[in-house]
């Protein structure tokens, strides 16, 4: 696994920035003047960092997976998801923005998904969810914006991310290009005390489980997205729409589905709570 995988361009539809619905576009920028901290951006993640981010779920082992995406935004990546998510898939949403929870339940694409893809959309922190042991993750896609947040909470989202991740599952989360540089500009120097602190943690990390990671140029703002994978299982990932054996030897973990509810095609339930920290997209 090399950053070939963050460079592929899978042949799907591209996303979209705004669902047919429409006005996805103002609400993001809305809720980003408002609560800036925890959007992280004024706009919605563009068709080649959501393509990147959508990596693990483009090439993948050959059954079924189970995907969490935390921080979905208004669902630019979601919507994604919902396109090449399989039969048998199963993706479970959070995010903790009320107003984009209820803009993801009347999403008219992720109601028309494929047959037979689960979808569950939790409207809490990630940290609320409960942790049983239960539901274990093929794949995270996070679009927390990491460096607005402590690095004590940082440090505790990446572990229980990685206890979330079946063993030998990927992880994908992106970062803004030059927010050091702007910060030391512009914070306060305690501000950039801490985001400089959150910088650290996060190449420590990667240095730990990276595979590899992509500069999208063409976003706004320019990004990084870093592909990460949880130590453990070893199974052959592969384009969607391919069959590939796994090595001699190796074993395939099965697919943990928990107790997340599949959803008929029409649309999802929502699990309300008191979180606030939403994503980036």
């Amino acid at each position: 696994m090399t950053n070939e995988r963050l460079r592929r361009s899978p042949d799907f539809r591209a996303p979209r920035h705004s669902s047919p619905a429409g006005g996805d576009l103002l609400l993001f920028l809305a809720e980003a003047l408002r609560t800036f901290h925890d959007t992280g951006a004024l706009a919605p993640s563009g068709p080649e960092l959501v393509n990147a981010l959508a990596v693990p779920v483009t090439s993948r082992p050959n059954r079924p997976i189970s995907v969490l995406e935390v921080g979905a935004g208004t669902g630019v990546v979601t919507r994604r998801l919902a396109q090449v998510l399989r039969p048998g898939d199963r993706l479970h949403v959070v995010e903790a923005n009320p107003r984009f929870a209820e803009r993801l339940r009347d999403d008219p694409v992720l109601a028309a998904r494929h047959p037979g893809v689960g979808l569950r959309l939790s409207a809490c922190r990630v940290e609320e969810l409960p942790e049983d042991g239960s539901q274990r993750y093929d794949v995270i896609v996070s679009g927390l914006p990491f460096t607005n947040f402590d690095p004590a909470q940082v440090r505790d989202i990446l572990e229980l991310y990685l206890r979330l991740l079946a063993p030998g599952g990927e992880l994908t989360y992106f970062g803004y290009l030059g927010t050091t540089t702007a910060r030391t500009l512009t914070a306060s120097p305690r501000r950039g005390v801490r985001h400089r602190a959150v910088v650290r943690l996060l190449r420590r990390f990667e240095a730990a489980y990276g595979l590899g990671e992509r500069t999208v140029w063409r976003n706004v703002p320019p990004a990084r997205a870093y592909l990460l994978r949880a130590p453990g299982g070893r199974e052959t990932w592969t384009p969607a729409g391919s069959v590939a054996a796994a090595p001699p030897g190796a074993t395939s973990e099965a697919s943990a589905t928990g107790k997340a509810t599949e959803q008929p095609t029409g649309g999802s339930t929502g699990e309300s709570t008191n979180g606030t920290a939403s994503g980036a997209r």
